[in-house]
């Protein structure tokens, strides 16, 4: 399947893994000797999607919450923000063209084993990325030359503007590793490199936290870096993150003081936590949305822009937004409301507008197979009572739909070669920029999915090379926007609910923050005064 898709793949992972659902595995935040309170062990519960400690060769969410930990990359994001990269390892000057990108390594940054960090460390991690066939983070250099300036600059070039390449940087799988350290363990720039093995057992980073252990079914252990020398200084001397894929089981554990942190909790799970806790509810960046084929060989009856948009018109969005919970929002478009270009309202019910539009798609009343995966909710949100309420709404409007639920692993395929006429999915970013969701414009990869050519609508095709190949910001999110409200008028997609994040721990654990690439930032976390 091609990249970038990280959400499928994190899937995919979670359903191969060997779950802990209950164990401990003798790290817990009761038998510890230090609590959270005192600076000691934080234990944190997570469904892993995990596969490697392998910056250049993970993607998937726990990798990079545990990665972003252990590694600095060239910028980073604050708190929950994703909007604005800050300097991390380096500062940033970049041409009028967006074209080049200059960063200069901050004075005194060391690698846990004391050594400094230099260009040359910052060229071999990027130029490692790039060449890992094996690598499902390697698109993410597409279109991207490296080159030394001189020991401690180096320059990023790209034939067209990329706006995006600053946001591109602070993902945890572009991270800069200790390149004289991981080449003595088999590292190299092509498809020859065999650091992994090592990798997964030791850490050749700059960040607060050090690999002490990592086992992808049970759990991974972090230690302080005595020698990190950036912003966030390690609270703890000790971070245990548990693979436990029962949020029930998360939960439980946080109210019996047997971890400190549950990083999946359902919305009306944090409901319920009381006083001693806190919880951190907000939009996550993923979105539900139903794809309805534009293809006439695969779609059918579908094949309308009119029956599309008498789905869209169909549908009761607060009704369906029910299904979710805490921090969960109505859709307002392809582009989550946390980021730039964004539609500030979504799409209103309007029965008789979507009555109109079905008369004039030539629809006549044959069922139509709603297509989606049933064992793979998202943001606590369950796909089948999602789907069950569309099927009720679209009754109502004259359309008969069909349910048709599968396991993940075998809904994935279809949909991925566009052989669904009518299916509910989900997108999320591939790194924390607008861009991420031009895939789904014609022409694009999330659009050739729904059988839209780029041929199908010019003026959408467009408003994407505008924003694709703008220079300045504001004239970058002004195309956005003109993209979010054209796609939210026609289009073969009618995005529904961007489900919420609830993170939650005990109060005295501080700095809970949500951010949409690394889920909890372990690096803010620390004990409440």
């Amino acid at each position: 399947m091609a990249r970038p898709y990280r959400h499928v793949a994190a899937a995919l992972v979670a359903a191969a893994a060997i779950v802990l659902a209950g164990c401990s595995g003798g790290n817990s935040a009761n038998n510890s000797s230090n609590n959270s309170s005192s600076g000691g062990t934080l234990v944190v519960d997570t469904a892993f999607s995990l596969e490697t400690g392998d910056p250049g060769r993970n993607y998937v969410p726990t990798g990079n919450m545990v990665l972003h930990a252990v590694y600095d990359t060239l910028l980073t994001f604050q708190g929950a923000d994703s909007t604005t990269p800050k300097p991390d390892l380096a500062t940033m000057k970049q041409n009028a063209d967006a074209t080049e990108f200059t960063f200069t390594i901050q004075d005194g940054r060391k690698f846990s084993d004391g050594t400094p960090v230099t260009a040359d460390d910052v060229v071999f991690s990027l130029d490692r990325v790039a060449g890992i066939t094996d690598s499902k983070a390697n698109f993410l250099m597409a279109g991207i030359t490296v080159a030394k300036v001189d020991d401690k600059t180096v320059k990023l070039s790209t034939k067209t503007p990329s706006l995006q390449l600053p946001a591109i940087v602070t993902n945890p799988s572009l991270a800069i590793v200790n390149s004289k350290v991981v080449q003595k363990n088999g590292g190299t720039t092509d498809d020859k490199d065999a650091a992994k093995t090592w990798l997964d057992a030791n850490s050749a980073g700059s960040g607060p936290y050090t690999l002490q252990s990592l086992d992808l079914t049970s759990q991974v252990v972090l230690v302080k870096n005595d020698k990190y020398d950036g912003d966030d200084k390690p609270a703890y001397d000790k971070i245990v993150v548990r693979n436990i894929s029962q949020s029930s089981t998360q939960l439980t554990n946080l109210k019996g003081g047997d971890s400190n942190v549950a990083v999946d909790l359902s919305g009306d799970q944090v409901k319920n936590l009381g006083d001693g806790f806190t919880v951190n509810s907000a939009p996550s960046a993923e979105t539900l949305f139903l794809l309805i084929n534009q293809d006439k060989n695969v779609g059918g009856a579908t094949a309308s822009p009119k029956f599309a948009e008498a789905v869209r018109y169909a549908l009761d969005y607060d009704k369906l937004l029910e299904l979710a919970g805490s921090g969960s929002v109505q859709a307002t478009g392809v582009i989550p409301p946390m980021f730039p270009g964004a539609n500030k309202s979504g799409v209103k019910q309007d029965l008789e507008k979507a009555k109109a539009a079905l008369a004039a798609s030539g629809y006549t009343g044959q069922e139509i197979k709603l297509q989606f995966p049933n064992d793979n909710p998202v943001g606590g949100v369950e796909f089948t009572p999602v789907a069950e309420r569309v099927q009720e709404q679209l009754k109502a409007a004259g359309i008969n739909a069909t349910l048709a639920p599968a396991p993940f692993a075998t809904e994935v395929q279809p949909y991925v070669k566009a052989q669904e006429a009518f299916s509910l999915w989900y997108w999320g970013p591939d790194y924390a920029d607008t861009s991420s969701f031009l895939p789904f414009g014609p022409g694009q990869k999330v659009g050739l999915r729904a059988g839209w050519a780029a041929e199908a609508d010019a003026s959408i095709a467009d408003l994407v090379t505008k924003a694709q190949n703008a220079t300045s910001v504001d004239a970058r999110n002004s195309a956005f926007g003109d993209y979010a409200k054209a796609m939210q008028e026609s289009g073969p997609f009618v995005p529904l609910i961007v489900p919420g994040i609830n993170l939650a721990s005990s109060t005295k654990v501080a700095g809970l923050e949500y951010n949409v690439t690394w889920t909890l930032d372990l690096r803010t976390l620390h004990p409440a005064k």
